[in-house]
C-alpha cells in the first residue's frame, strides 16, 4: 500500500530535495499533484516528475479526493492557513519547518488536525541522518555517561536575493537562527534532553537585510547541561563544517556534515577508560573511534516514516509530532527574546 500525496509549493526545498530524494523513491508513497501559485513553475514541475496533476490554487489542490497526504512547503508565514485547510479537508500534513510565525498559529494548527482528526508533522528531517540517530543511540545506552556540553552548528552563506522570503522577517519570522538553528536546536533537545533556559546573540555582521545573518545561543537544559548553537548566514559554504559535538564524563562524539540537507557525514567516538586524575591531562587509555555508516536519505527516510504512521491507522502517532515542533519553536522565540531584552529566559 501506499499513501497518495499532493504538494503546496512546488519550488525550493520541494523541487530541489523533498521530491526527487523523498516523495519520488518512497516505497510507500506516490506523488500524484503539485500546487504552486507561479503556473509556469508548477506546470514545469509536473512535467518534471512524469505528468502529475497540477494546480495554481490550494482549494483545488485540496478538493482532489485521491490525496491522502500533502507536504507544505511555502513560506513560513503561510504555514498556519494553509494547514488549518488541509486539515478541514482530511489531508494529513506534513509541514515545512518553522511550524508558524507565532505559538498562537501553531497552537491553532494542532488543535484543528486533532479535532479533523489527521496527523501532523514538522520537516526537521536531520533527526534522520544515520549519524544523528547513531548518536541519540550511544547517548541513550549510557556511553557517554553524564552529559555535561554539547554544540550544534550550521552555517552557510546567503546573500541578499531581491524576493528572498527568508530574509523578510514579516514572511520568515526571522533569519539564521530561525531557519537553521531550529535544526540545531531540535537535534540538540532530542540528544540531550528538554531545554530550561536560553541566552541569545544575534547581529547583522556582513549582510544588508533587515534579519540576522548572525546567531549564537546558549541552551541549559533541566538535567544542568548545557549547549551551544551557532547558526550563520555568512560563511561562506566551502567553509562551513557544521559540526556536532556531544560531551559526556566517559567520552565524546565529534561529527562532521552531519546537520544539513545532505545525507552524508563523518563521525568518531572517543570512550575514555581510565577514571583517576592526570595533571598532565594526557590520556593514553582513550578508545577512539571512526563511525562508518551507510548513508540512508534523510528525505525518502522522513517521507516513509510519515506515510507508514497514515498506514497504520488513527491511533498512530508521528515520530515527529505537532508539539515537537511547538516546542520547538517555543525555544527559538525565547531565544529571539533573549537578544532582544539582553537577558536569560526560562523555557516553560
Amino acid at each position: 500500500m501506499s499513501v497518495k500525496w499532493g504538494v503546496i509549493g512546488a519550488g525550493g526545498i520541494a523541487d530541489r530535495r523533498t521530491i526527487p530524494e523523498g516523495l519520488i523513491p518512497a516505497k510507500n508513497a506516490e506523488l500524484v499533484a503539485v500546487m504552486d501559485i507561479d503556473e509556469g513553475r508548477v506546470k514545469q514541475v509536473a512535467e518534471k516528475y512524469g505528468g502529475l496533476r497540477y494546480y495554481t490554487r490550494v482549494e483545488d489542490l485540496l478538493e482532489d479526493k485521491q490525496i491522502e497526504a500533502v507536504y507544505i512547503a511555502t513560506p513560513t508565514y503561510l504555514h498556519h492557513q494553509q494547514t488549518l485547510m488541509a486539515a478541514r479537508s482530511g489531508k494529513h500534513i506534513l509541514c515545512e519547518k518553522p511550524m508558524a510565525m507565532n505559538l498562537k498559529d501553531g497552537e491553532k494548527m494542532i488543535a484543528v488536525c486533532q479535532e479533523n482528526k489527521v496527523k501532523l508533522s514538522l520537516g526537521y528531517m536531520m533527526r534522520y541522518h544515520t549519524y544523528n540517530r547513531k548518536i541519540k543511540e550511544i547517548i541513550d545506552g549510557g556511553k557517554l555517561g553524564n552529559l555535561v556540553m554539547g554544540r550544534a552548528q550550521l552555517t552557510c552563506w546567503y546573500p541578499p536575493i531581491e524576493g528572498a522570503w527568508r530574509q523578510n522577517p514579516s514572511l520568515g519570522a526571522g533569519g539564521s537562527l530561525i531557519d537553521m538553528g531550529s535544526h540545531c536546536v531540535d537535534l540538540l533537545e532530542w540528544m540531550m534532553g528538554p531545554v530550561r533556559e536560553v541566552f541569545c546573540f544575534t547581529s547583522r555582521l556582513v549582510h544588508n537585510y533587515p534579519v540576522e545573518d548572525t546567531a549564537t545561543v546558549l541552551l541549559r537544559f533541566k538535567s544542568g547541561a548545557q549547549a551551544l548553537v551557532d547558526s550563520h548566514f555568512n560563511v561562506p559554504d566551502a567553509s562551513s563544517e557544521n559540526r556536532l559535538e556531544i560531551y559526556g564524563s566517559k567520552g565524546s562524539i565529534l561529527a562532521r556534515g552531519t546537520i544539513g540537507q545532505d545525507s552524508t557525514g563523518e563521525m568518531v567516538a572517543k570512550i575514555e577508560e581510565q577514571k583517576g586524575y592526570q595533571a598532565g591531562q594526557r590520556r593514553e587509555e582513550v578508545r577512539e573511534e571512526s563511525i562508518v555508516l551507510e548513508a540512508k536519505n534523510i528525505y525518502q527516510a522522513e517521507i516513509e516514516d510519515f506515510s507508514n504512521c497514515i498506514l497504520q491507522g488513527e491511533d498512530a502517532q508521528p515520530s515527529f509530532t505537532g508539539e515537537d515542533g511547538l516546542r520547538n519553536l517555543k525555544i527559538v522565540l525565547a531565544a529571539y527574546e533573549s537578544a532582544r531584552k539582553g537577558r536569560t529566559v526560562e523555557i516553560t
